[in-house]
Order: C-alpha cells, then structure tokens, then sequence
C-alpha cells in the first residue's frame, strides 16, 4: 500500500520522537492486518524504535498471540472496548515495547450488524507501567479501504498522545 505523505510525515516524526526517547513500539492489530506497522516500518531507523507488530485477524490469533482470553471474546465480541484493551496489554506482555496500540474493528464490506456496525473500530493504547487508554471511532460504511486507512491514523493518534509531554 502506498500510505498519503501525510501519514508518512507523521509517522517519520513518531519514530524520530521514539526513538529520541530510548522507547520502542508495538501494535496489535486485526482489521487492519498490519498496516500501521508496515507504516513505521516505511520510515529508515524504524527498526530503533519498532519492536514488533502482531497481525491477530482471527480469534485464535488473538487469544495464542496476545493471550486475550476466550472467554472475554465470546462475551464481548472481538470487536470491542474489552479486546482492545486486551489486546495492547497482550502486545506489551509479549514484547519489549513500551507502548503498544491495538486495532480491532469492522471494515467492510460485510460483517456489520445493528449494534456494531460496518465502520466501528476499537482501539487501545497501553504504556508500561502506565494506564491503558481506549477509543471509540465510528467510521460508517465509506468502504473498506478507507476504513482501514482511518484506522491508521487514529493508532497513530493514540501513540502521538501517549508520547506528549
């Protein structure tokens, strides 16, 4: 995927102000199966401050992966508050990052429903030793792709913000 110059400049900015701090990132990700990692990895010297990226799609991915329990995912859904915060917390727990975001959404075409529709998106973001903080974004139906997209944005978001003094 070819990411807008804009999210590239973002993105070259966060590893720059990571890697100044001695801090490195994870991200955990599903409906957007590793996009926002292969955007920090675009950056050169990212490997200084990217540790590692899961892509948990399915539901075992999640739970072998990032130990998000089953149980939490049958009674939540994967698409939800609970799951993405298991999910950042899993990403740090199984790695040497500091900060972690998770991504778990519905993107589209299909797979909406009345109360989670095409379009919403969970995200996290947990900080060693820190607080875990959660978003909410409902994109609407406006296509796959941009849904995905969107979602890359708001992760990178939640890091620019969780890096603020």
């Amino acid at each position: 995927m070819v990411f807008p110059d804009d999210l590239i400049r973002r993105a070259a900015d966060l590893v720059a102000a990571t890697r100044g701090r001695g801090l490195l990132l994870a991200t955990a990700e599903s409906c957007t199966g590793g996009l926002v990692a292969a955007l920090l990895t675009e950056v050169p010297g990212s490997s200084a401050a990217v540790e590692r990226g899961f892509v948990t799609y399915s539901n075992t991915a999640k739970s072998e992966m990032l130990d998000v329990p089953p149980g939490l995912i049958a009674a939540e859904g994967a698409v939800s508050e609970a799951v993405a915060r298991a999910m950042a917390q899993g990403a740090l727990a199984r790695s040497a990052a500091d900060l972690a975001v998770s991504i778990t959404g519905i993107a589209g075409p299909g797979g909406g429903s009345a109360t989670k529709p095409v379009g919403l998106v969970h995200f996290a973001c947990a900080r060693r030793g820190g607080a875990v903080r959660a978003v909410e974004r409902r994109f609407g139906d406006i296509g796959r792709g941009a849904v995905r997209l969107a979602s890359v944005a708001q992760a990178l978001e939640l890091f620019e913000a969780a890096l603020a003094p």
